[in-house]
């Protein structure tokens, strides 16, 4: 029978990896749920980092009311090379006995799980650790979930400054290749670019060679404006990982275009770190509610080694899911699974990694028009 945890019991709250805006609502929410229940809700600063130095502090509930208004992490994020040892992952060990814990909570990306799922069989107050984790990565690069936290605020924040650009681009008849982050996922870079009204978006999921990528580019620029329609800017969208810097890029195009095309110039803008921060959307706040308080009631009730995953209107979970009882569009799936369908995501393999690599290829002709 499963033991369910019993007010007093302490559940930690980690942040981990590069964080992503409604971070702070999910920590709000959890531990708002976990104090309903009259468990003991604490903070690990710093990640593993501060998991491994025993750096368990007390959480205020009305700073927390405050903070979920803001990006970033209260906690504090860092990434560790010590954790995934032996000799890392021993100390987070001692530390979780010694500091009682009977549940620990990690949101994050595909490394953060990672590293939740290596503390599932340590020994808590009563009894294996329940662990539980919340995804947030901006690049929606984790499966098992149709959206994680900080995508929409990231979105938003592209589409923004895209918005402005084409304000100066169109006032100048200039072509601007945007850079966004996407290391190995181009999910950020083509919804944005379908909001923005892009007329081009590079995405890795395509494949395609450096060369290709220039010829796209300058037959987009050259029937761009020399259609006659009136056109006074071209907005290419990249995604960070493409395998073209985009300084070459832009280099490369100008050399190609300039007979044809003499008094267009081209400019390269990188969002860079600027799209992971900022307010969070109303969206990224109420996901990240909503995921903590699944997970906090899960691991409450004896549920361990799972990941809390928002499943959209329409969507269909997996026979490997479980729902959750507290929330129709939550679903529960063990850990191994997770981080097994996303490795598959970022091979190509998965049904959701195909599904949107046609996607990006029907979409492509169709933004040039």
């Amino acid at each position: 029978m499963i033991e369910k945890l019993q007010a007093g019991d302490r559940v930690a709250l980690l942040t981990s990896g590069g964080d992503a805006p409604g971070m702070n609502a999910a920590l709000r929410a959890a531990a708002k749920v976990g104090a309903s229940m009259g468990l003991e809700v604490v903070g690990v600063e710093d990640g593993y980092v501060g998991l491994m130095a025993g750096r368990i502090v007390a959480l205020d509930l009305r700073a927390l009311d405050e903070a979920s208004r803001r990006g970033g992490t209260v906690l504090g994020s860092a990434r560790s090379k010590v954790f995934p040892t032996a000799e890392g992952q021993a100390k987070a060990r001692e530390v979780i006995a010694r500091e009682r814990l009977a549940g620990l909570i990690v949101i994050g990306g595909n490394g953060s799980l990672t590293g939740a799922r290596t503390l599932r069989d340590a020994d808590g107050s009563r009894g294996k650790l329940r662990v539980g984790g919340i995804p947030a990565s901006i690049d929606n690069d984790l499966a098992c979930t149709t959206m994680a936290i900080g995508v929409d605020t990231a979105m938003n924040t592209i589409v923004d400054a895209c918005d402005r650009i084409a304000d100066t681009a169109s006032a100048h008849r200039r072509t601007f290749v945007v850079e966004v982050m996407g290391r190995d996922c181009g999910y950020l870079a083509m919804t944005s670019g379908v909001a923005a009204g892009a007329d081009a978006v590079l995405v890795p999921e395509i494949g395609k060679s450096e060369e290709s990528i220039v010829e796209q580019v300058v037959s987009m620029m050259v029937d761009a404006y020399t259609r006659n329609t009136g056109k006074r800017r071209v907005l290419i969208i990249k995604a960070e990982g493409v395998k073209v810097d985009s300084a070459s890029l832009r280099e490369r195009v100008e050399l190609a275009v300039k007979e044809q095309l003499p008094d267009v110039d081209t400019r390269v803008t990188v969002l860079g770190h600027v799209v992971r921060g900022g307010t969070p959307s109303a969206f990224d706040r109420l996901l990240g509610a909503r995921l903590a308080h699944a997970a906090m009631r899960a691991v409450s009730e004896g549920e361990t080694d799972f990941m809390a995953g928002w499943i959209g209107p329409g969507a269909m979970p997996s026979s490997e899911t479980k729902l959750c009882a507290h929330d129709p569009y939550v679903v529960l799936t063990g850990l191994e699974v997770v981080l097994r369908e996303t490795e598959r995501l970022m091979k190509g393999d998965s049904p959701v990694a195909q599904w949107r690599r046609r996607i990006f290829s029907e979409i492509e002709p169709i933004l040039r028009k």
